[in-house]
């Protein structure tokens, strides 16, 4: 017996496998099973399948279903979940509960892949399909994208692609990106009653912290975007100093920029330079280098593309505003749309529930996300 037709039931058994990123986790399985799973359903669904192993247990699922010969619908969606540590509930026991289905992945977002699997099969089974879907269920997302990196440096193709991350069922043709920069400040270590010797690296390190606050609050705050709110940066890691009684002759200060539309990310480090610079010019004690470690570039597809009017009207002939936002947070469409191909997200859920101690999707949300997803892939 074929496994039912159904968003509900398939996000049931998706989340019901632990499917943890190893890079985030210590002791996380990856994506192989839950992937083997899905390929399985979608084997038996008409898909042609084939899952490609990223890295040892850490694989992909590319599902082809429609006819060849012009370029396809990519539906994308990422299999890896974060870690579990302080949940509220189970996190791989699926709980249906007031309209909703509680588990670690429920919303970020094994949601979004049920509702759009179902959706081409269905497309599909209604009748001829005008263009080949492909479903990419990919690893690694959370972490460094492998998977999807994979997809395109093998030549997938696509003439758009449509990330189902949890966006409340609003159309979201942009969202942020983010640089990371390692700031390395250089103190001189010497006894701690030798002033007259030792340089404090920590207390240098404030100096930049307060000329980085001030650089938000006078520049950054007036970077702004539409959908995506100002950019911003934060230090979420300060470290320095080896005891008591030793000046620090060394700090390190780790920053994430969170990055609009226009933004690159040499451009942020050479920011992040120029204060150090401006530190320097003030007090030639002030010495320190930064980095540019790991970066992923914003999305911004126009809201008149084909692509973002296709959903939003499919939204409208379900009965929704069809509301166009922005996302905060980072997402596989960046990837897409840096290859050439237009993106956008669409899906069940809430991405303020992801990696929260208690994470859950609403039932109505993947019926409806998986409807609308089929009036896409068939008009």
């Amino acid at each position: 017996m074929a496994f039912p037709l159904s968003p509900v039931a398939l996000t049931r058994a998706l989340v019901a496998v632990d499917s943890r990123n190893p890079s985030l986790v210590p002791d996380g399985p990856g994506e192989r099973e839950v992937a083997l799973l899905l390929a399985n359903i979608l084997e038996e669904w008409g898909f042609a399948v084939h899952v490609a192993d990223v890295a040892p247990g850490r694989s992909n699922v590319v599902a082809r279903i429609g006819p060849t010969g012009v370029a396809p619908l990519v539906l994308n969606g990422h299999l890896d979940v974060v870690g579990t540590d302080g949940m509220s509930h189970a996190p791989f026991t699926p709980e249906l509960r007031d309209g909703n289905l509680y588990a670690r992945g429920a919303t970020d977002m094994k949601g979004g892949i049920a509702a759009m699997c179902v959706a081409a099969a269905r497309a599909a089974a209604a009748g001829p399909l005008t263009r080949e879907v492909v479903i990419a269920a990919v690893c690694d997302e959370e972490f460094a994208s492998i998977g999807t990196r994979a997809l395109l440096a093998d030549g997938l193709t696509a003439a758009a692609a449509i990330i189902t991350e949890p966006t409340r069922l609003a159309v979201v043709p942009a969202h942020k990106g983010f640089a990371w920069i390692t700031v390395h400040v250089q103190g001189r270590a010497a006894h701690g009653s030798r002033y007259d010797v030792g340089i404090d690296a920590n207390r240098l390190a404030a100096r930049f912290l307060v000329a980085l606050d001030a650089f938000e609050k006078e520049e950054l705050a007036r970077r702004t975007h539409p959908l995506l709110g100002r950019a911003s940066v934060h230090a979420p890691l300060v470290s320095g100093g080896t005891g008591w009684s030793t000046y620090a002759d060394e700090c390190t200060v780790k920053l994430e920029r969170r990055t609009l539309p226009g933004e690159q990310p040499e451009a942020v480090l050479r920011e992040v330079q120029a204060l150090l610079d401006m530190l320097h010019a003030a007090d030639p004690a002030f010495r320190a280098t930064c980095t540019l470690g790991g970066a992923q570039p914003p999305l911004e597809t126009p809201a008149s593309h084909p692509l973002v009017t296709s959903v939003v009207q499919a939204c409208r002939a379900h009965g929704l505003a069809g509301t166009i936002d922005g996302l905060s947070c980072w997402t596989d469409a960046a990837l897409f749309a840096e290859a050439g191909i237009p993106a956008l997200c669409f899906g069940p859920g809430d991405i303020a529930r992801a990696h929260s101690s208690t994470e859950w999707v609403e039932l109505a949300q993947l019926e409806q996300a998986a409807d609308i997803l089929h009036t896409v892939i068939s008009a």
